[in-house]
């Protein structure tokens, strides 16, 4: 019987180990019919088929982002966009430019700004108030880490000399005492009670314009790392379920679910409700809420990573700063054993080596408390991993999600991070090799809009440890490179083990949904420093091409 749509004249990449030479793909009713040599594939060709000439690019599972924020990159677009300034005069214009463009916006938000862009990683108010001097504004930096406020925002919230800072964050300040302009972590949440909340409407717009960009970069599902009823994530389960059932939610997606670090245990019990109300929707396969997102540390550059050592000051010596674990040790280990009981899934945000090992510790504590479970359980970020724990991932049934993008050097890491680690932690930077021989099962994610969400700018990083540099060391040491196939396997098949959708995404193979892209040029035959040449062509959903290049 002919299929409907037959892909042949390149490479295919099935999920795993080396591409395919010599085969052809066929396609029906959104789904894969066979895999077979192109000499047999006349047998699949009828009158209707469509015949797609791969010319040579290099046909792969459609790839799933597994830590990505969506709806507040889609958001962010929208608002006062950052993202693309090149120092600091160039943030302050582009706000001055949003400000004359939005006249009537009570508050300017948005964000983007990079923290190397400013002294200290520090941007101060008195940037803001020179250009938007009446109106609050708050922006997010790049990697949501950090809060950006002009004085008519800190004056509105209340916040002054006298304002300690929280348990969960710092405050930059002046030497009165004063904030200066730069809230870390917990103390950008000083500004939740006079910041309007993004409306539903501009939710859901942020969601459609995310989808969009997404499937240009390949991206057919993705895990969103931070979702909720309320708080900070207030909306966006709504905004999935209204894409569900108007019809233009296109890819299937897993909602990790926010654990709220002030609250205590009691709050499992409204995420099973919310995950079991998904279930009985029937619509569970396309949008899900069976993960519970913990975020056990800070970030480096700011010095609120979760470390074994402390950090060191700007002359080298040793501070008492090992940075902040939001939730502590036997707290996390608690949390863990329930939520892992209930049948769901941890997703660990763990930068920091002790952040790491607190993580690993809860997960097999829940492995002794509970037997063996299928919860997939996965941590994020991994920039400091102690060499005793490389190799615990596996022992423990847990899985590294990389964000390959950030092995390189780069200026805030040069700056911000690397004169401020320990010699041994700054040696250990993001150490993928040393994951993948301890037989990690590894998936890969963005963490846009922190980052570009492109799979194949983040994977050239991966398999290179170099960014636009071919003479660049490589960051850690080239023994911390992935292997093409081993990144390419991540960013699908590893990914979609995470995402509990391996039984019919993230492979190519008979039976399988078509969620498919085709790259060019195949990046199996590129050298490793011309990956970045490799783009996506097509992406392709249930059988249907839902982009193509045009140029």
């Amino acid at each position: 019987m002919a299929s409907e749509i037959l892909f042949t004249g390149g490479a295919v990449f099935t999920g795993s180990g080396e591409p395919s030479s010599g085969v052809a793909v066929a396609v029906s009713a959104g789904r894969i019919d066979a895999v077979v040599p192109e000499a047999e594939a006349g047998s699949f060709v009828g009158a209707d088929t469509r015949i797609v000439d791969l010319a040579g690019a290099l046909l792969s599972p459609g790839f799933q982002d597994a830590h990505i924020h969506p709806i507040s990159g889609g958001v962010e677009s929208l608002q006062c966009d950052l993202t693309q300034s090149r120092d600091a005069a160039d943030a302050v214009r582009r706000i001055a430019s949003y400000a004359a463009a939005n006249p009537d916006e009570p508050w300017i938000l948005g964000g983007g700004w990079s923290m190397d862009h400013f002294p200290g990683g520090a941007p101060l108010r008195g940037l803001i108030d020179a250009v938007v001097p009446d109106r609050p504004v708050l922006l997010m930096s790049r990697d949501h880490h950090s809060s950006w406020a002009n004085t008519a925002a800190i004056t509105l919230a209340g916040i002054d000399a006298a304002t300690p800072d929280p348990a969960d964050g710092r405050i930059e300040r002046e030497a009165s005492g004063a904030a200066a302009g730069t809230f870390h972590e917990g103390a950008g949440d000083l500004f939740a009670a006079v910041k309007p909340e993004a409306s539903a409407e501009l939710i859901y717009r942020g969601l459609l314009r995310a989808q969009e960009d997404l499937i240009a970069l390949g991206i057919t599902g993705w895990q969103d790392a931070w979702v909720g009823a309320d708080g900070p994530g207030a909306g966006t389960i709504e905004a999935y379920e209204r894409a569900l059932a108007e019809g233009t939610l296109r890819v299937h997606v897993v909602g990790a679910q926010w654990w709220e670090r002030d609250r205590g245990l009691e709050q499992l019990a409204e995420k099973i409700a919310h995950r079991d109300a998904r279930l009985a929707s029937g619509t569970a396969e396309r949008f899900e809420l069976g993960t519970v997102k913990v975020m056990v540390d800070g970030v480096a550059e700011n010095h609120t990573a979760s470390m074994l050592e402390p950090y060191r000051d700007a002359h080298g010596h040793d501070t008492h700063n090992h940075g902040i674990s939001f939730i502590d040790a036997q707290t996390l280990r608690e949390a863990v054993r329930q939520i892992d009981a209930a049948g769901m899934q941890v997703h660990f945000h763990a930068l920091g080596d002790r952040a790491v090992r607190d993580a690993l510790d809860a997960v097999a504590g829940a492995r002794a408390a509970n037997g063996a479970s299928d919860g997939r359980h996965h941590l994020a970020h991994l920039q400091v991993v102690a060499e005793a724990d490389a190799g615990r991932f596996a022992s423990v049934d847990a899985v590294a999600n990389l964000q390959m993008l950030w092995a390189t050097h780069e200026e805030q890491l040069d700056t911000l991070t690397l004169p401020f680690l320990q010699a041994s932690a700054a040696a250990r930077q993001y150490p993928f090799g040393d994951l993948a021989r301890g037989g990690a099962r590894l998936a890969a994610g963005s963490d846009w809009p922190v980052s570009t969400a492109d799979p194949l700018a983040a994977i050239h990083v991966g398999v290179t440890r170099q960014g636009g540099d071919p003479a660049a060391e490589p960051l850690g040491g080239a023994h911390q490179r992935l292997t093409l196939a081993a990144a390419l396997a991540a960013y699908t098949s590893g990914s979609a083990y995470v995402n509990h959708r391996d039984h019919d995404t993230g492979s190519i193979r008979e039976g399988y949904l078509a969620n498919l892209v085709v790259i060019e040029p195949n990046p199996f035959e590129l050298d490793p420093a011309e990956l970045h040449r490799a783009r996506v062509r097509e992406t392709w959903i249930d059988g249907v091409a839902v982009y193509e290049r045009t140029e």
